[in-house]
């Protein structure tokens, strides 16, 4: 197993190789071979949405077993919205087929003369024609796929990364997708429209018998947390409520920090068929929509309900089934519709800038159709659609009111003004502005005892969610975890600290490794394992220009004091926020301006 094929569409070749154990053992699969991979390849001058960048879809190591959760991969490339590094995990089941197809990780490059899909079978891989394929939406691509394939999964694009929209996603099912950093532009600029597997190999074990015995034994562990059944009754929503109720939810573009509780889990619930899932999902998180689609997330709650304005349930549904079929990132759609409504009200945009377009909060129609403008680039939304880098177009003063860490949107609802480790974890995610890279939950969301804290983030962090003191120890233990969740091919949902004090975390990914590769990993090595990824990360990210100045916050958190609830009057303290850097840039043994030791970068360089 762990074979991966190198494709040239440019040159229309394919080169099938086998992954080096070395690169298993150092990385594992899915976000850290991805990683290590982009890290060997990736020139720093590459255009991102050139034919020279690199496109790799990855498993996890554990994708595709029968191990809890374990559906997962990773889309990694040079981020066209970002210009640093572009990485999206997905879940669904598409990479469970992918390796059942013989490959764990599939590596693109050039520019196929005409639309193209790459086809995955049983060891083999072709570059077909997609034309009767280009133009349809997300939903139309799999249906048309799976008609003229049969029982197919494919990572697909819609008209959103055709027409090279810097937040283009990349989507499995309905509303799977590897959202962040416009990696669907980066397939359209490949004239990709899909990467399709159909596999009917197993996936080989080393030990059969212990994996069952494992797998059972885990699957119902984490089936005895109170979380896991909330989330499989509610979903992502009940987030909301919390959220809200302390003053953390993005609204208006963050001009508030609070919304309507029309918004919360339970009136959702009468929008709910059933719930669903992806492979090998014991939790079920998903919500099947009314209205023909599924969800929506907490996320597209917060950021195409409360930020852009708008209140009613049916609308947000709306809006969120629309950027899954024009496949639309709803995080980045969400923050830059408030971005530019905001510019527009206080008067630094106008009619002539958006073209004709009265800009306001709370009027869905105009956001659906900013979207659907935005997705095939015409008018204005030819202006939205370059996401951050708008601010050419908007002016400079416009951003002192752009929601983003790293020239990337913010991906979640919450308002960190309060919450000061949340806010340290979204300035310093390897991606940009990002709480699924080190979302500290336990810090902040979680009312538990001191030493439990400390028990698995160590001794100094203050208990006030609002105290800047020791909240760097939670962001590095996070970042380290999530890291090894993601390239094993895990759902962050079953893991320890991301939700729950409990979970899935070293000890437990220790013995599925053993059982399932035969790799004997210790819970020390496991760390240095996501210590290694984040490191690999950074060096990337410093290679295609990062410095210490892209380690901080949008204005508005620094210089706007939280105006509602209990998060009334709190900011992010500049000198308190450079004192927390600075701790987290040593915990990660980089030096004061966050660059990592000479000897470390040799390390990681000589890998092979």
């Amino acid at each position: 197993m762990n074979k991966f094929a190198v494709v040239d569409l440019t040159a229309n070749t394919v080169k099938v190789k086998e992954t080096p154990a070395s690169i298993i053992r150092s990385y594992l699969g899915g976000r850290g071979a991805n990683i290590y991979y982009l890290n060997k390849l990736l020139r720093k001058d590459v255009d991102p949405l050139g034919p020279d960048n690199v496109l790799i879809l990855g498993a996890g190591l554990l994708t595709g077993l029968l191990v809890p959760n374990a559906s997962r991969f990773n889309v990694t490339a040079r981020s066209p919205e970002s210009g640093f590094l572009g990485d999206a995990n997905c879940g669904g089941f598409f990479a469970p087929e992918m390796r059942y197809a013989g490959f764990d990780r599939i590596i693109v490059t050039g520019k196929a003369k005409k639309p193209c899909y790459i086809y995955l079978s049983d060891e083999t891989v072709e570059i077909r024609d997609a034309s009767d394929y280009w133009g349809l939406d997300t939903y139309e691509s799999q249906i048309a796929l799976r008609r003229d394939l049969g029982d197919v999964q494919a990572a697909v694009i819609g008209e959103a990364g055709e027409k090279l929209v810097h937040f283009a996603c990349v989507r499995n099912g309905v509303k799977n997708a590897a959202g962040r950093g416009g990696l669907g532009a980066v397939m359209g600029s490949k004239h990709l429209k899909a990467v399709v597997a159909f596999g009917t190999q197993g996936i080989p074990v080393a030990h059969p018998e212990q994996l069952l015995e494992t797998t059972k034994r885990i699957s119902d562990y984490v089936l005895g947390s109170k979380v896991i059944k909330v989330m499989g009754t509610l979903g992502t929503p009940y987030l909301y409520d919390v959220s809200n109720a302390l003053g953390a939810i993005r609204t208006k573009n963050s001009q508030l920090n609070a919304w309507s509780d029309s918004l919360n889990a339970e009136v959702f619930e009468g929008f709910a068929e059933k719930m669903v899932a992806c492979a090998s999902c014991v939790v079920h998180c998903r919500h099947r929509n009314t209205m023909g689609g599924e969800g929506p997330e907490y996320t597209t709650i917060g950021l195409l309900g409360a930020n852009i304005g708008v209140s009613d349930p049916q609308q947000v549904i709306e809006l969120n089934n629309l950027c899954n079929r024009l496949g639309l990132d709803t995080a980045s759609a969400g923050t830059i519709l408030a971005w530019a409504f905001e510019l527009y009200e206080k008067g630094i945009i106008d009619q002539k800038v958006t073209q004709g377009e009265e800009l306001r909060f709370g009027d869905a129609e105009l956001a659906k159709s900013l979207l659907e403008k935005t997705a095939r680039r015409e008018g204005f939304g030819d202006v939205l659609a370059e996401s951050t880098q708008a601010v050419r177009h908007f002016g400079p003063k416009s951003a002192d009111y752009l929601i983003a860490v790293k020239n990337l949107p913010q991906s979640d609802p919450h308002d960190v003004r309060y919450i000061k480790a949340f806010a340290l974890g979204i300035a310093t995610a390897s991606r940009g502005a990002d709480h699924l890279r080190s979302r500290p939950t336990l810090e902040i969301f979680l009312r538990l005892p001191q030493k439990v804290k400390e028990s698995i983030y160590g001794t100094g962090i203050s208990p006030d969610p609002t105290s800047y003191e020791g909240k760097e120890k939670p962001v590095y233990w996070s970042d380290n975890m999530y890291a090894v969740i993601d390239s094993v091919g895990i759902c962050k949902f079953i893991c320890h600290g991301f939700n729950s004090p409990r979970l899935i975390g070293y000890e437990r990914v220790s013995e599925l490794l053993h059982a399932a590769v035969d790799l004997k990993l210790d819970v020390r090595q496991l760390e240095s394992i996501g210590k290694r990824i984040i490191d690999t990360e950074r060096l990337i990210n410093i290679r295609l220009g990062l410095t210490q100045k892209d380690d901080t916050l949008p204005k508005r958190y620094f210089d706007d004091p939280a105006p509602l609830k209990t998060a009334k009057g709190h900011h992010i303290d500049r000198h308190e926020y450079e004192k927390m850097l600075a701790r987290y840039y040593k915990l990660r043994g980089w030096d004061e301006h966050g660059m990592l030791p000479q000897e470390r970068v040799q390390e990681l360089e000589g890998i092979e």
